[in-house]
């Protein structure tokens, strides 16, 4: 009870200080009877414009992380090239937790991170990245170390302290929170930090977060946790194109500044071939999700640092329209996806999730396109430039792969 009390002190001392003088009579209508993403005067961070890249350590290390592989991974990013490719944010995801001190503080495991994450922060800072770190929304995390409830406005003012960047906020041990007001919350506790903290919900999509968290958080996961095989559910875990199927739909709730989120990339964690990984990595691109890599980018293989340095892949994710792509053309094993691009042409992806090798062609109608338009192609895997087509573009696609198109006008 002491620890919630100091908390709820430190939060109204942070509001108090950071919150203008508002006049009674301007609050119609009351906040408080209103959901928070009603809130007329709820506002967005202005972060995340384009989606989140980066790398985050659960996928490969899960409780095995430490000061070590963390900082071993930045230098790995700044050394092959993935800083220069837009991959900025390094998150150290659970695990990474000590106690809380006598005043409800939470600490970091020294054991784990002899230096502290404040001295972890600095380092990864030094390289020309941003530090992510995770918590979470109930009394426990997934892995069974301090939660944030009760302790929000505590939490984030501690994560400043650090130097964060990015906070992913899970959802286990959270009993019946409703999740709208406990992510609410936590926004509204990293706004008041005095520190621009971009802010990863991970809810796992059970309450619908698209439809409300758009002024709330950046991003939110849409299901729940991915693993590293092609389909079907195991235990709480998705294969990659389930969890595309799931994602899919929800196209026209992404934007810029607020990312539909399905789970990050498991590309070079060896579970599947490097096809399916291509695969991978363009349905991530097409659908505008935020790309972290999951591997560990030190010993990982030519090919599957070819995949995660894509530049041409990486454009289509980032490209500042922030249109998600979705399948127009869907016949049984064989799909034909479009986005929008900002230069008005558009990106095709033609996608194999037969066992057989098959042929399949993107029609102009299809796209939204007129079908006499003619248009530069360029294959976005093979570099080739495909020369100008018109009315459709068809291709061979291997069993479980792409073949990604570039149209221009």
């Amino acid at each position: 009870m002491r620890r919630h009390l100091l908390n709820a002190i430190a939060s109204l001392s942070v509001l108090t200080a950071s919150a203008p003088a508002i006049a009674q009579e301007t609050l119609d209508p009351d906040p408080n009877t209103l959901a928070p993403s009603k809130d007329p005067r709820r506002q967005a961070n202005g972060l995340a414009q384009k989606p989140p890249m980066g790398w985050n350590s659960w996928n490969k290390f899960a409780c095995n992380v430490n000061e070590k592989v963390v900082r071993d991974m930045a230098d790995v990013i700044v050394a092959n090239g993935m800083k220069g490719a837009g991959y900025e944010y390094v998150v150290i995801d659970d695990c990474w937790h000590g106690t809380r001190d006598a005043s409800g503080f939470i600490t970091e495991d020294r054991t784990r991170f002899p230096l502290g994450l404040k001295a972890l922060g600095d380092y990864i800072h030094s390289k020309g990245l941003k530090f992510g770190i995770y918590s979470d929304a109930g009394t426990k995390t997934c892995g069974g170390r301090p939660g944030s409830q009760g302790h929000e406005y505590q939490d984030a003012q501690q994560y400043a302290r650090w130097g964060v960047d990015y906070l992913k906020y899970d959802w286990c041990s959270t009993g019946v929170r409703n999740p709208e007001e406990a992510y609410a919350l936590m926004s509204d506790a990293l706004k008041a930090s005095g520190r621009p903290i971009l802010f990863s919900m991970c809810e796992w999509g059970n309450s619908k977060p698209w439809l409300w968290a758009s002024k709330i958080g950046n991003m939110w996961r849409t299901t729940g946790d991915i693993t590293d095989k092609w389909q079907g559910k195991y235990n709480y875990s998705w294969g990659i194109a389930s969890i595309v199927d799931m994602n899919e739909p929800l196209w026209p709730y992404a934007g810029p500044g607020h990312w539909n989120d399905p789970d990050m990339l498991e590309v070079g964690n060896g579970g599947l071939t490097d096809v399916e990984y291509r695969a991978h990595f363009s349905l991530w691109a097409m659908m505008a999700a935020p790309l972290i890599a999951g591997n560990d980018l030190a010993t990982m293989t030519d090919a599957t640092r070819t995949i995660l340095l894509n530049r041409d892949v990486i454009a289509v994710d980032q490209d500042p329209l922030g249109k998600q792509g979705h399948r127009v053309t869907d016949k049984g094993d064989l799909e034909v996806w479009s986005k929008p691009m900002a230069d008005g042409g558009r990106t095709v992806l033609l996608w194999n999730r037969g066992i057989t090798p098959a042929r399949i062609a993107a029609q102009w109608p299809a796209l939204g396109l007129p079908g006499k338009l003619r248009l530069k192609a360029q294959d976005l895997w093979t570099k080739k430039d495909l020369g100008q087509v018109s009315a459709r573009y068809e291709a061979d696609v291997a069993p479980h792969g792409v073949v990604m198109v570039r149209l221009k006008p």
